[in-house]
């Protein structure tokens, strides 16, 4: 995955955990409220914290997983082309950011810069826990111009974390994609939300830059364990390019599954 590819996905978890679905959501999509609702919406510390903590490129860490890389077959390429295709054709409207919000995306942290925007529709994301439509993605992904326009790049889709390799290769091949999943996190207690700066050893207590990564060692901090944060994700940058390189990304990595 090149640079910027992995600046989306820190940013799109970041997206998904701290603004979350509303609790009757979580509870419909058969997803623990603990794994989904690491932050609260409303702490703004918090969501500056997950912001910051999770900048930058992806690194080998304990709390990341991706699928494993398979070769494509004809077939996998053939179904990711079709891919491509449909998500150009139903959400090109999109390149306007306004028609976005008007249908109901709405931006992550704005007024905060950042190297990719999301815009999560919450009611598509829902959805995406039962079905996968390629008209349908949990979030838009923008970049801006030299003007601060914004620019439409790629989709992100969720699947929920009950998914089975077999379902994930259902929705986008995974001999051309890697589906991602953010695991073991130990983040402060409910009532903690000021311990998010907390630091030691000069490294972070909490959350994906933290060395912790074990129930029994959050504990040890007075955190809550969080074994997964929210579900699979896969980015696809059907805007950015042509190349499949770009579009899907190539890079390996080190988590697999």
């Amino acid at each position: 995955m090149n640079v910027f590819g992995a600046s989306v996905a820190r940013y799109s978890i970041v997206a998904l955990i701290v603004v979350g679905f509303p609790a009757a959501c979580r509870a419909q999509a058969g997803q623990g409220a603990a794994q989904m609702g690491a932050m609260d919406s409303t702490d703004h510390p918090a969501a500056m914290a997950a912001h910051d903590a999770m900048s930058g490129p992806i690194s080998p860490d304990p709390h990341m997983i991706l699928t494993s890389p398979r070769a494509p077959s004809a077939a996998d390429s053939g179904r990711a082309a079709a891919l491509v295709r449909a998500m150009r054709e139903a959400l090109a409207r999109y390149r306007d950011v306004h028609v976005a919000e008007t249908d109901g995306f709405r931006q992550f942290l704005p007024g905060v810069k950042q190297p990719v925007y999301h815009f999560t529709n919450w009611r598509w994301a829902m959805g995406e826990m039962f079905r996968f439509d390629a008209a349908r993605p949990t979030s838009l992904l923008y970049r801006t111009d030299a003007a601060g326009g914004f620019v439409l790049v790629g989709v992100m889709y969720s699947a929920p974390a009950r998914a089975s390799l077999d379902e994930l290769d259902r929705r986008v091949p995974l001999g051309v994609a890697r589906w991602h999943e953010h695991v073991r996190w130990c983040v402060p207690p409910r009532d903690g939300a000021a311990r998010w700066r907390e630091l030691r050893d000069g490294k972070p207590v909490f959350g994906p830059k933290s060395p912790i990564a074990t129930a029994e060692a959050c504990a040890a901090v007075g955190g809550r364990f969080l074994p997964r944060i929210f579900g699979w994700m896969v980015h696809v940058m059907a805007f950015e390019s042509d190349d499949p390189k770009v579009i899907w990304g190539s890079a390996e990595h080190s988590h697999t599954r």
